[in-house]
């Protein structure tokens, strides 16, 4: 009985050695590859308009090194620190089913590793300055840095064609997008909104359409609009949609669309995957 306990005793010491070895050389130092999306890379860019540092996300298509002597449109997306993931999956298969050519993806975010990326954003996206929302206004600033910085960036590295550019936002990207379209439509060929905060700024947006629509009679821009069903801005961005509509402004090719059963984030994929269809193909 005496033998018996201690070699089991011994058994279970070694059993337990075995394990704390094998949990030791999985250390907290241990390190693994991580994953990345092929053929994309990070520029780095500080803008002399805001001032601040911007990571610029970069996708180049297969076709780019299979076909150097093409041209390729450009999709710059905001929030690019969310969506650039996302819209590289959504291209990539409206792409393989034919429905989109080849494009380079542009995502533009914050550098750092700690970037508050609320608080930035409602300074760079918001058009006019709102009390709740610290340093807002910087929209104009913004815009300056695409022209002036991204854009000759982006073209002068890269195969980009400058008549096929494409702005994509969301949120407060979107308000960004449409303070864009009304400044200086024609500076991208394609725009795609999803819930814009047509709200913010006392309904800047609203204000801003009705000064262009005074002075304009027409807006020759591709415009995809869309907002979740289930969301709070449904009401506001469909009322903002019906004043387009009824302009009826002989240049602008729109769509429309109320995301079904969808809210503020999760009707994105489906507003960029048919937004880039609508943009591209016209339907």
């Amino acid at each position: 009985m005496a033998v018996s306990l201690r070699t089991t005793v011994l058994i279970s010491i070694i059993f337990l050695a075995k394990v704390l070895s094998a949990c030791a050389s999985q250390t907290p130092e241990t390190t693994f590859p991580e994953v990345t999306i092929p053929g994309s890379q990070v520029r780095q860019i500080k803008s002399t308009a805001t001032g601040r540092d911007y990571d610029i996300y970069i996708r180049l298509p297969e076709e780019y090194t299979q076909k150097p002597s093409l041209t390729f449109p450009v999709l710059y997306v905001l929030d690019g620190q969310w969506d650039f993931k996302m819209l590289d999956s959504i291209y990539g298969g409206l792409h393989y089913d034919g429905f989109v050519p080849a494009m380079i993806i542009v995502g533009i975010t914050y550098s750092g590793d700690n970037a508050d990326y609320e608080a930035l954003r409602a300074m760079d996206y918001t058009p006019v300055s709102d009390p709740n929302f610290s340093g807002s206004g910087d929209a104009p600033k913004f815009l300056a840095f695409l022209k002036e910085q991204l854009f000759p960036y982006i073209e002068s590295n890269f195969r980009a064609n400058p008549s096929r550019r494409i702005l994509m936002g969301s949120s407060f990207g979107g308000t960004f997008s449409l303070y864009t379209m009304f400044t200086e439509p024609t500076l991208f060929w394609g725009y795609i909104i999803s819930s814009p905060a047509v709200p913010f700024g006392d309904r800047f947006a609203f204000q801003q359409e009705a000064e262009y629509a005074s002075s304009h009679e027409d807006l020759p821009v591709r415009l995809f609009l869309s907002v979740g069903e289930a969301e709070h801005f449904r009401w506001p961005v469909e009322e903002f949609m019906r004043i387009l509509r009824e302009r009826n402004y002989p240049g602008l090719k729109m769509k429309t669309l109320t995301v079904e059963s969808a809210g503020h984030s999760s009707n994105q994929s489906e507003s960029y995957n048919r937004g880039l269809r609508f943009i591209i193909m016209g339907k």
